[in-house]
């Protein structure tokens, strides 16, 4: 129902880039140019900056992308709408999460929400919680999972699943011989964990001072940006990493990794659905109920 020009608008104006609208719409770039060049000819303005291969925003293209993203909410509201009246879900969903929720949680509820409802067009993207709380503050998706709870005014945080974060380390190492550390020993092991703005850390950190610790006390030798790296650190260097249970389960079920207990310290956290204050507009609240009771029925 949305002109197409809009449409192509849209994908450039949140992109910033024709090849990534080409990309997200499926055509080609010149495609993409032409349908842009025709609405600037129809509209009389100039949309876009060209510069040394960058675009950016005309101050006509941000009162059009401005109302674009209005249009764009609306015409999903009246087809999620129009589904519900004739029984059927359609329309397009971008969801996001954070990373150990998007790899090892998520996947499960998303395929059973798609075979209920095969029409709704799916989309997630990925990053670490502070980015999927800016993403949803930008509006560019409309419910993500995050790990914590930022508390942030604008957002509002519904409680999803539990999940817990434990020491491991490689099956070969030299640490492998140990069942179980204190905090003390914690002091003196190298360890490896995620980066800033990670969930992950800032539910290891709360665990911490809960103990009137913190994590320069620690040993740290590196940060990193995902578990797969963390994992993949691990099978190259001694040392203790910090990672969600969900996400070792299958090199734990194969050996390859052990958990190393923390008698003193239990690292537990949540995960929140979170969005813009107020109920979330259809589609978004029709996966939030689904994923609810899914988990409650252990999927």
């Amino acid at each position: 129902m949305l002109d197409f020009r809009l449409k192509v608008f849209y994908a450039v104006g949140r992109n910033l880039s024709f090849t990534k609208a080409a990309s997200e719409l499926f055509i080609s770039q010149p495609a993409v140019t032409k349908n842009i060049k025709e609405l600037e000819s129809q509209l009389g303005i100039r949309l876009f900056d060209r510069k040394a291969g960058r675009i950016a925003l005309t101050k006509a293209g941000q009162l059009l992308m401005a109302r674009a993203e209005e249009m764009t909410a609306l015409y999903q509201k009246l087809e999620f709408e129009l589904g519900v009246l004739k029984n059927q879900y359609t329309g397009e969903l971008h969801l996001g999460a954070s990373t150990t929720a998007g790899q090892y949680l998520l996947p499960a509820v998303l395929a059973k929400f798609h075979r209920a409802y095969p029409d709704v067009q799916l989309s997630l993207k990925n990053g670490n919680t502070e980015s999927i709380e800016n993403a949803v503050l930008a509006a560019e998706i409309a419910l993500g999972v995050v790990e914590g709870m930022k508390h942030h005014p604008l957002l509002k945080y519904t409680p999803f699943m539990k999940d817990e974060i434990v020491a491991i380390t490689h099956a070969k190492s030299k640490f492998a011989i140990r069942e179980s550390l204190t905090l003390a020993d914690l002091k003196e092991m190298p360890i490896v964990c995620r980066e800033r703005g990670s969930g992950s850390l800032e539910v290891l950190e709360d665990a911490l001072h809960s103990k009137e610790m913190d994590l320069s006390g620690l040993k740290v030798v590196m940060m990193l940006g995902s578990t797969e790296g963390i994992k993949s650190f691990l099978e190259n260097y001694d040392c203790i990493g910090f990672v969600s249970i969900a996400a070792i389960a299958r090199e734990l079920n194969r050996g390859d990794f052990k958990i190393i207990e923390l008698p003193e310290m239990e690292i537990l956290r949540h995960f929140y659905f979170v969005h813009l204050q107020g109920i979330p507009d259809g589609l978004a609240q029709t996966f939030l109920d689904f994923s609810l009771h899914r988990y409650n029925q252990r999927l």
